[in-house]
This record gives structure tokens, C-alpha cells and sequence, in this order.
């Protein structure tokens, strides 16, 4: 209740908002948080942070086409890898390996670090751009402990994910 008004209250984007998601989701109320979090986007629509909760919330209810919907205009607002590698991985997910691996590339760009050039190279593998994802691969190695040495074992590895999914 303290947190509802809070968040009623407060004059920006603060703790409160994270912290009402939160609970709910603790409690089991999962569309509680989504409707916490929408009211976060409309009292706040130019904060990216907002989008974000939102985006997580719908992803608790399994409305992944609204999260990336969500995360999408987090983007739009400020560039963020965290939103870039969650757009990413539903935009994987749904099997649009292009459109992912344009997310995983934005969110290296925004300071995702290696984890987002692994990604993104995943991406492109499925996507069939082979050339690229092996130049990801390269960068990645750059960014990581042992990388060079890890190549191989790396490319091996993506080589056998792409041949486990079924064909589009």
C-alpha cells in the first residue's frame, strides 16, 4: 500500500516504481507488476528506465511480442545495452536472427562487452551470414581471457548451435 502511493507521489522516476514490480512479482502477482509498470510508462514516458521495467513485467506474463515492444522504445529514447540485448534475445527467439543480431551489434556499441559480440555472433550464424559471425568471433576473442586460443573451440561451438535449429 505505501508503495502504491509512493509511486502515486513521487515527482519522478525514483525507486519506488522498481520496488512495487518487485513485490508483486514476489507475492505472485504478476500482472500486478505489469500494471505497476505501465503506470510507470505513462507518468513517465520519456524514461527509459520505465520502458525497461515494463518490458521485464510482460516478460514475466509471457507477452514477449509487448516486452520487445517495450524494450524497443527504451531504445528509442537512450541507447542502452541492456536494452539492446533484451530486444535482442526475443528478436532471437522469435527466429528474426537478422533483426537480433542488430540488437546484440547496438548493444556492444552501448558498452555491452563481450557477452554482446558472442551474441551477436551467434545471431549472425543463424542468420547465415557466416563471414560476419566469424568477424564477430574475432572481436570477441580481443575481449576476452585466452581468447585467441578459444577460437576454434568457439567456432565449433556456434557451428553446433546453428545445426540444432530447426530450419525456417
Amino acid at each position: 500500500m505505501w508503495l502504491r502511493l509512493g509511486s502515486k507521489l513521487a515527482p519522478g522516476f525514483a525507486d519506488t516504481y522498481p520496488a512495487l514490480v518487485h513485490l508483486s512479482r514476489a507475492v505472485e502477482d504478476r500482472w500486478g507488476a505489469v500494471t505497476a509498470a505501465r503506470e510507470a510508462t505513462v507518468r513517465f514516458p520519456d524514461h527509459a528506465d520505465a520502458w525497461m521495467l515494463l518490458g521485464e513485467a510482460l516478460q514475466m506474463v509471457f507477452r514477449q511480442d509487448e516486452a520487445l515492444g517495450a524494450f524497443e522504445q527504451a531504445l528509442s529514447l537512450e541507447e542502452r545495452a541492456d536494452a539492446a540485448m533484451a530486444a535482442g534475445t526475443l528478436y532471437q527467439r522469435s527466429g528474426q536472427f537478422a533483426d537480433a543480431a542488430a540488437r546484440f551489434a547496438r548493444a556492444y556499441a552501448a558498452g555491452g562487452g563481450a557477452m554482446a559480440l558472442w551474441h551477436n555472433a551467434q545471431a549472425l550464424y543463424e542468420a547465415g551470414d557466416h563471414g560476419a559471425a566469424d568477424e564477430a568471433l574475432n572481436l570477441w576473442a580481443t575481449q576476452v581471457p585466452d581468447g585467441h586460443e578459444r577460437l576454434s573451440e568457439a567456432r565449433a561451438e556456434l557451428r553446433a548451435k546453428g545445426g540444432v535449429r530447426p530450419a525456417s
